[in-house]
């Protein structure tokens, strides 16, 4: 049996209380969002933004050691002048990083990582549901020039087979249709290993949230060189609407 589907057996009884919007942890994980996004509006430095659910969070850590602030110690360590942001809010769905899109894009962000979808499986929210809600997140970071890191999720299984296919591949087409870098599973490495994971056997802990900082790092480090301020080319989707607009809107007539 693959460790995936290890962890998702093993999460379904658990993650409906692991993921719910407390602070179950009682480290303060629920207010680090505000916290995060005080202390990015101090800062100078071009940011990049995790907007995500308790995974990002760090639901169970203190916060130096949750992902995004591993990669922030990444990039002061080698140099890089950027803020990273934790947008993470436990419990959260696609719909809700929806909704908070605007003030977690406020301010001088390149980059946003994308890390939401693991609680629409686990309730079994309609899987095109989400993918709008993810397309509306992507759509809206690149309209403003901000490249975007895509991470996908996979659904627990009692929903069938046909549910989790689909659900893992709306990441796969969003990524696609949007041209931007993909994270297959974000979890990858970590997920169903019980010594990677807090005692919830959900979330990672200290040693588990340095492996998905890895595999972040990996996936960010090509996009740092990016001068700042440089605006991105249109997603492929966006450039054939425009294209096909321009064409149904052209007069042959005035050709001759």
């Amino acid at each position: 049996m693959s460790m995936i589907l290890r962890f998702l057996l093993f999460v379904l009884p658990l993650l409906a209380a692991a993921c719910a919007p407390t602070d179950t942890a009682g480290d303060g994980s629920a207010g680090r969002v505000e916290a995060a996004a005080v202390d990015a509006a101090v800062s100078s430095r071009p940011r990049i933004v995790f907007l995500g659910d308790s995974l990002t969070a760090g639901l169970g850590l203190p916060r130096a050691q949750a992902v995004p602030s591993l990669i922030q110690a990444r990039l002061d360590a080698e140099g890089y002048r950027y803020e990273v942001v934790n947008a993470g809010v436990s419990g959260d769905t696609s719909a809700g990083g929806l909704r908070r899109l605007e003030w977690a894009l406020d301010g001088d962000v390149e980059i946003l990582v994308v890390e939401l979808g693991a609680n629409d499986g686990l309730r079994g929210l309609p899987v095109s549901q989400m993918q709008r809600n993810l397309d509306e997140i992507i759509g809206a970071a690149r309209s403003r020039g901000i490249a975007v890191v895509l991470t996908g999720m996979e659904a627990p299984p009692n929903y069938g087979p046909m549910y989790t296919s689909e659900f893992r591949r709306a990441f796969r087409d969003l990524a696609a249709d949007h041209d931007v870098v993909f994270v297959p599973f974000f979890l990858e490495g970590v997920a169903g290993v019980p010594e990677l994971n807090n005692g919830d056997g959900i979330h990672p802990n200290a040693e588990g949230a340095r492996i998905v900082h890895e595999t972040i790092w990996r996936a960010i480090e090509p996009l740092l060189e990016r001068p700042v301020g440089r605006v991105l080319p249109p997603s492929p989707r966006l450039r054939r609407t425009a294209e096909a607009s321009a064409e149904a809107g052209s007069d042959p007539a005035s050709d001759r």
